[in-house]
């Protein structure tokens, strides 16, 4: 380890499992002062942070009041990682409004309240970088069943891009990952899901998973946190408003 985050503070949404918590650890290992989220704060026992809080990111009051607590212990944060997200399976006609609406609260607008929240801390600073977890399941391409999920993740793209236009010249980054399909506890309760509702064999299904990525395995959630390490770091410091695909070829 070579310390590249050396005592940059960083906040992580959704850092209990997966995606999120790997990303903790990665920037832990290189020295961040990480203050790590996540709805169940029980699943946050562990991680080498500076700070472990619950926080809803569908709730805008809670997000502004955990950003005002961060700004008076830390200050504004270097780093923004957001990985809160839900996946949703189904066409068009699977999804009702309420499906919808969630979805895109969840996976979208909880980007826009931590931005919302802490960018002008960042801005005033003039430096930050932001990571937003997007997917390769976007704008880049699409799969069966994931009508609303590809949706929103476009979403993000494009929000990211708007952030990294709006702030270039204010020493803010934002970069969007989008990983393909990656081995997490939420993609082992999806396969026990879809098992359940299409009487598949677990194994079928899960073999289904890893039928997809090109490179004939499920990606880990260490591979993606490397990426969002390096996109952090000023090792990036050229980076901005680019969509970085850990797919294993998904998208090819």
């Amino acid at each position: 380890m070579t310390q590249r985050l050396a005592n940059k503070i960083a906040l992580v949404t959704a850092a209990g499992q997966g995606i999120g918590r790997a990303i903790c650890e990665a920037f832990a290992a290189e020295g961040a002062r990480v203050i790590a989220t996540d709805l169940d704060a029980g699943k946050l026992a562990g991680l080498p942070c500076v700070r472990r809080e619950q926080l809803d990111v569908r709730s805008t009051a809670a997000v502004e009041a955990l950003a005002q607590e961060v700004m008076k212990a830390f200050g504004p944060p270097d780093i923004l990682v957001n990985c809160a997200g839900f996946v949703h399976h189904g066409t068009v006609l699977d999804c009702s409004e309420q499906d919808w609406d969630f979805s895109f609260d969840l996976n979208v607008k909880s980007m826009h309240r931590t931005l919302r929240a802490f960018l002008p801390g960042m801005v005033e600073r003039q430096r930050g970088s932001i990571v937003n977890i997007s997917s390769a399941v976007s704008s880049i391409r699409a799969v069966p069943n994931r009508y609303v999920y590809g949706a929103t993740k476009a979403a993000i793209i494009g929000l990211t891009k708007a952030v990294a236009a709006d702030f270039i010249r204010h020493g803010i980054r934002a970069n969007a990952i989008c990983p393909g399909t990656i081995e997490t506890p939420s993609l082992e309760g999806r396969v026990e899901g879809l098992a359940k509702a299409t009487g598949k064999p677990i194994e079928k299904v899960r073999q289904d998973f890893i039928n997809r990525q090109p490179i004939g395995r499920l990606g880990t959630a260490a591979e993606v946190a490397a990426l969002a390490l390096f996109l952090a770091s000023d090792e990036a410091s050229y980076i901005t408003g680019q969509t970085h695909l850990v797919d294993g070829g998904m998208a090819l």
